[in-house]
């Protein structure tokens, strides 16, 4: 029997985690854009990378091995249409904010703005900041590195991250194309949901010690590790295995930060992560014209293909996340399993702070 969901309204869950990041001392505004972006995360449905890894950023600023400083993001270098960031070990949302805004910047006046960050750290969901492209008409790339979670096809050990991919591109009418996708099959975060609500994982998402696939994620998140994207080598999971290297190629190693098993491991929070990140913003208008006719024909065309299954019709990239959140505003709010809502009341009570308000149940 599936548990009754809690729904939070957005402002509370967006209160709720700036209430916890200014009690262990983080600067208002910092809070600010870490709690705007958690709060999207889980509008948007990827519960992974929302509520659930609160914790994570609190425990990085109560250990030291996240800056809360005064300091803001600088500029290492740049050109007209590129620049290297230093993050100053900041939160990751406040150093990818810094950084999109300055593509954006770039893109505008010169056609494309690529700008790569070293010293930075876990910056939330990827697809946040192409969508803050996009709506500026541009469209947007997002990619990080992250601690080494992922077991190379042949492999035992974890080497790689889930190291995301990103991109938004605007259509017409309000349209967008938008992925937002881990290199691997399955981000961290979801097997550890899957944990807390004492579920299994499907086929694909993980192996334990021994590099075999295994169902149960206490393996993966003990001694196991995360399978790349397209799982086996005879599903195709060198490809994820090739993809997480390029994105090491865009972020760590082209911002000369850590990259690979380099990364502090997450069983590791007292390390410092210097993350390499990168962002890229596109004016489509400096190309061919007509960019977002040609977005909505291929969108339309792409939905409105004969589904297998009349129940279920063919989506696009962004369109998961669009009923998502027309859910969402449907029940005036995100619903979270009970043992969500125990893992912020726990973290509420430990803080000192208010706890998170719920205005109703839904199944």
């Amino acid at each position: 029997m599936t548990a009754k969901q809690l729904v939070v309204p957005l402002s509370e869950m967006k209160s709720f985690v700036e209430r916890c990041m200014t009690k262990v001392g983080t600067k208002k505004d910092h809070a600010e854009s870490l709690a705007e972006l958690l709060t999207v995360a889980d509008y948007r449905g990827h519960y992974s990378h929302g509520l659930n890894r609160l914790e994570m950023y609190i425990r990085d600023v109560q250990s030291g091995t996240t800056s809360i400083s005064e300091d803001s993001p600088t500029i290492v270098k740049q050109t007209v249409s590129t620049a290297l960031v230093d993050g100053r070990n900041l939160l990751g949302p406040v150093v990818g904010k810094f950084c999109i805004d300055l593509a954006i910047t770039k893109a505008k006046d010169t056609g494309i703005g690529w700008v790569v960050a070293k010293d930075s750290n876990h910056f939330g969901i990827a697809g946040w900041y192409s969508m803050r492209v996009c709506q500026q008409g541009l469209v947007g790339l997002a990619f990080t590195n992250t601690s080494p979670v992922v077991v190379a096809t042949r492999s035992k050990v974890a080497t790689l991250g889930t190291n995301p991919i990103a991109v938004a591109a605007p259509a017409n009418n309000g349209d967008s194309f938008v992925l937002d996708m881990a290199t691997s099959t399955a981000a961290l975060g979801k097997v550890e949901i899957n944990h807390r609500k004492d579920m299994s994982i499907p086929n694909g998402w993980g192996v334990d010690k021994d590099g075999r696939q295994t169902n149960n994620p206490e393996d993966v998140l003990r001694d196991g590790g995360l399978m790349p994207l397209g799982g086996a080598e005879e599903s195709g999971g060198y490809k994820g295995t090739g993809l997480a290297m390029m994105v090491e190629i865009f972020c760590g190693i082209m911002a000369g930060s850590n990259y690979g098993a380099n990364v502090r491991s997450w069983k590791s929070p007292r390390e410092v992560a210097h993350l390499g990140q990168c962002f890229v913003a596109i004016d489509p208008e400096a190309f061919a014209a007509g960019f977002t006719d040609r977005m909505s024909d291929l969108l339309d065309h792409q939905r409105n293909l004969e589904p297998i299954d009349a129940e279920n019709s063919v989506l696009v990239p962004g369109d998961p996340e669009r009923q998502h959140m027309s859910q969402c505003d449907t029940s005036g709010g995100i619903p979270y399993h009970p043992n969500q809502i125990d893992f912020a009341n726990n973290i509420a009570k430990e803080l000192d702070v208010q706890p998170m308000k719920t205005i109703s149940s839904s199944k």
